[in-house]
């Protein structure tokens, strides 16, 4: 009985992902109905039955987006904190990885789509302000007792346009320095002090 459901389901699952990223890499404007159907292996008219509207696709994308690249950062945070870390400097090292240069389909669609999300509809704008809002939030997860409030805002900001202009450099040595200057930055003004730290602990 639960079988068409399913398999509906892990169509939709695929429509999502494949507009995922390529809403990561190639902006909200690279984001064709019958291009992502016509990638996701299906036909055109099928896509009604799963969205309403491109604006609903777009607006289901981010958040699947936004949902993947948390998935990895919970990952990469508990493996720094594993290794002794703090998962601030964990936070940061992997948010600005040189990697992150030059895959956008792949990392955080708030760096990816910044610059985009205010033009977009009241649906999608909707989604993009619940993205940075978890963006925020883990950020601020991850702060020692007595940051101020604002902090987290703050250092997603940092992040989120250290990333972008890195990526505006390219991926080369413009690129990975701007990045290595941004986690200096972040890691000398706002990681915990090394005095509140466990034992064998490193930052």
């Amino acid at each position: 009985m639960d079988q068409p459901t399913s398999r509906k389901q892990a169509t939709h699952d695929r429509i999502l992902d494949t507009a995922a990223g390529v809403l990561r890499a190639s902006g909200f404007q690279g984001v064709g109905v019958a291009d992502i159907m016509k990638r996701a292996g299906l036909t055109h008219g099928g896509f009604y039955a799963h969205f309403a509207s491109r604006e609903a696709l777009l607006a289901e994308a981010l958040e699947r987006a936004g949902q993947d690249s948390q998935v990895r950062l919970r990952h990469a945070l508990d493996a720094g904190e594993a290794k002794g870390g703090s998962r601030f400097q964990a936070l940061v090292d992997n948010y600005l990885a040189d990697r992150h240069l030059r895959s956008p389909e792949s990392g955080c669609p708030v760096a990816a789509l910044a610059s985009e999300m205010p033009r977009q509809s009241d649906t999608v704008r909707e989604a993009a302000a619940a993205r940075i809002e978890a963006l925020t939030r883990a950020v601020a997860a991850t702060l020692a007792p007595g940051q101020p409030r604002e902090a987290a805002g703050v250092i997603a900001s940092q992040l989120v346009g250290a990333l972008q202009i890195a990526r505006t450099l390219g991926d080369n040595s413009k690129g990975r320095r701007h990045l290595a200057a941004s986690r200096r930055f972040l890691l000398e003004q706002f990681a915990p002090d090394d005095s509140d730290a466990p034992p064998g602990a490193t930052h």
